[in-house]
C-alpha cells in the first residue's frame, strides 16, 4: 500500500518567547509594488516549509543552529528587505509592501526527540507542526502582519528543525529557496548573498490596454447544483508514498504513445482521477485539473537575476466528473498534458490582465483539484552550516491543494510523497481507489521511467 505511516513519537517542545529579527544594518524605507500575478486573490495565504537537519559536530562544532541562523536572517534580511516590511493595500486592493523594516517573528525552541526517533514521521502533512512552528499569535494575517514566520527547534542528538511559514504573495517557492538559501551563505560566514535580490515585480503587471486572450477555465464558474455525497464533513490527512514501483505500476497501463509520460504526469493523472472517484461526484458534474508551470527555466519570461517573486500561473483542463472515473488512466495523462501545453508568455500576460478586469478572483474551488511539484524546487539543497537536510519540504496538506514532496522513507527508498486531505468517508474511499491503481499487473517497464 502506498500509505506512508504519519505516527509520530510523543514529544515535548519548549518555547522561548517569540521575537522580531529585523535588518542587521539600516534599510530603505519605501513602498514596494507587488506584481498582478503576486497578489491575485488565490495566493493571499500562507504556506509552511519544514527542514529536519542532523547533527555533525566537524562542520559547526559548539555553535548554536538558532544563534546561527537568527543573525543569519537578520544579515539577509539587509538584502531582501521587504520580507522585513508589511503588507497595504491600495486601491483596487492592489498589494504593494511597506518596507519598514520591522522584522521577521523567530522563535527559538528546544524538544526531547532525536531526528532518529521521527522516521517517517517528517512526511507531510507533519503530525507536530503546530509544536514545530508555533502559530504566534497576531502574525498570520496577510496584511499588516509580519511576512515571515520561523522557528528552530534544537534536538536531543544535536540536530535540529527548521520551519518556516510564508506569505505566499511575496514569493513562490524558488522565490523562498533563493531567500534560504541566502540565509544559509550568511550562516556560513558569508557577507553578501550570490545571486544580489532583484525586485521588479513590474514585469507581472498588467498590460495597459487590458487585452485577456486565453480562456482561464480555472477561474470559471462550475458547480451549482446541490451539496455532494462526500460523507461526514470531518477531514482526514495522509501521506502517500510514490516509489519506483508505484511509478512502474502507474506508467505500466498507458499505451505505447503515452509511454514517454514523464513522472509528475502519471501520478498527477493518478490523484485526479482516484480524487474525483472517492468524492462521489454527480456524473455530470464539471470538473477541472489546475497546476502550477513556473515560468523559470522555460525561457516563458526572460526574468532578471535575482528575481525572487511569483512567477508562476496555473492553467486548467475540464471535464465531466463521468469521462474521467469511467475513463483509462491514459485519458488523465492526455488532460494534464494538454494542462502543460497552456503554458507560454502569452498565457501568463493574459492572466495578469484578467486579474485586473474581473478584480482579482479566487479560482474556483467546487470541482477543482490543484497540484504543485515541489520535488526540484530546491529545499532540500538549503545548507545552513550543517550539511543538507535529511528532509525538507512543505509541510501541510490542503483540500483543493496538493504538493508533491520529494521524500525518502525509512526503508532508504527515493520517491514522492502526497499529503492529501479529504472528509474522512472520502479518505477511505480515495485510499482504496490508489490501491486499485498501483497493484495493477506491471508490464514490461524497462524504458518507462523517466524522470519528470
Amino acid at each position: 500500500m502506498a500509505l506512508v505511516s504519519s505516527s509520530s513519537p510523543v514529544f515535548s517542545v519548549r518555547r522561548r518567547e517569540a521575537e522580531l529579527v529585523a535588518p542587521a544594518r539600516p534599510t530603505p524605507r519605501e513602498l514596494k509594488l507587488l506584481s498582478d500575478i503576486d497578489d491575485q486573490e488565490g495566493l493571499r495565504m500562507q504556506i509552511p516549509v519544514i527542514m529536519f537537519y542532523r547533527n555533525d559536530p566537524l562542520l559547526m562544532e559548539g555553535r548554536d543552529p538558532a544563534m546561527v541562523i537568527r543573525e543569519a536572517v537578520a544579515a539577509a534580511l539587509v538584502f531582501y528587505y521587504p520580507f522585513a516590511g508589511r503588507l497595504v493595500e491600495g486601491p483596487n486592493r492592489k498589494l504593494a509592501v511597506d518596507c519598514t523594516g520591522e522584522g521577521v517573528v523567530f522563535t527559538e525552541a528546544d524538544a526531547d526527540v532525536t531526528v532518529e526517533d521521527l522516521g517517517d514521521a517528517v512526511a507531510p502533512p507533519c503530525p507536530n507542526l503546530p509544536e514545530l512552528l508555533f502559530n504566534v499569535p497576531g502574525s498570520d494575517g496577510i496584511l499588516g502582519c509580519p511576512l515571515l514566520l520561523i522557528q528552530v527547534t534544537r534536538l536531543m542528538c544535536g540536530g535540529f528543525i527548521f520551519a518556516i511559514r510564508f506569505n505566499h504573495t511575496m514569493c513562490d517557492g524558488p522565490g523562498l529557496v533563493q531567500f534560504l538559501n541566502a540565509v544559509g551563505e550568511m550562516a556560513r560566514g558569508g557577507d553578501v548573498p550570490s545571486p544580489l535580490p532583484g525586485w521588479q515585480r513590474d514585469i507581472f503587471n498588467a498590460r495597459d490596454p487590458l487585452d485577456v486572450t486565453c480562456m482561464h477555465h480555472e477561474y470559471e464558474e462550475a458547480y451549482t447544483g446541490p451539496p455532494k455525497n462526500t460523507g461526514s464533513k470531518k477531514m482526514a490527512q495522509r501521506p502517500f508514498f510514490f516509489g519506483p514501483k508505484q511509478i512502474q505500476a502507474l506508467k505500466g497501463q498507458l499505451p505505447p504513445h503515452l509511454q514517454g509520460s514523464t513522472t509528475f504526469e502519471v501520478v498527477t493523472a493518478c490523484l485526479w482521477k482516484c480524487r474525483t472517484s472517492a468524492l462521489a461526484l454527480r456524473p455530470d458534474e464539471t470538473i477541472r485539473i489546475s497546476f502550477a508551470i513556473n515560468a523559470r527555466g522555460k525561457h516563458v519570461v526572460p526574468l532578471p537575476s535575482g528575481f525572487y517573486g511569483n512567477a508562476f500561473v496555473y492553467p486548467a483542463q475540464v471535464s465531466k466528473a463521468q469521462s474521467l472515473c469511467e475513463g483509462s488512466l491514459g485519458f488523465a495523462v492526455e488532460m494534464v498534458k494538454k494542462v502543460k501545453a497552456q503554458m507560454s508568455e502569452e498565457y501568463m500576460r493574459s492572466v495578469a490582465d484578467f486579474m485586473v478586469m474581473k478584480g482579482r478572483p479566487l479560482y474556483k474551488a467546487e470541482g477543482t483539484y490543484i497540484i504543485s511539484d515541489t520535488t526540484r524546487v530546491g529545499f532540500g539543497e538549503v545548507d545552513f552550516g550543517w550539511g543538507k537536510p535529511v528532509h525538507a519540504g512543505i509541510a501541510a496538506g490542503y483540500y483543493i491543494y496538493t504538493f508533491l514532496v520529494r521524500f525518502r522513507n525509512s526503508t532508504g527508498e527515493e520517491g514522492i510523497v502526497v499529503p492529501v486531505r479529504l472528509p474522512s468517508q472520502a479518505m477511505e474511499r480515495f485510499e482504496g481507489e490508489i490501491k486499485k491503481m498501483i497493484e495493477e499487473p506491471i508490464k514490461d517497464l524497462s524504458n518507462v521511467i523517466k524522470d519528470a
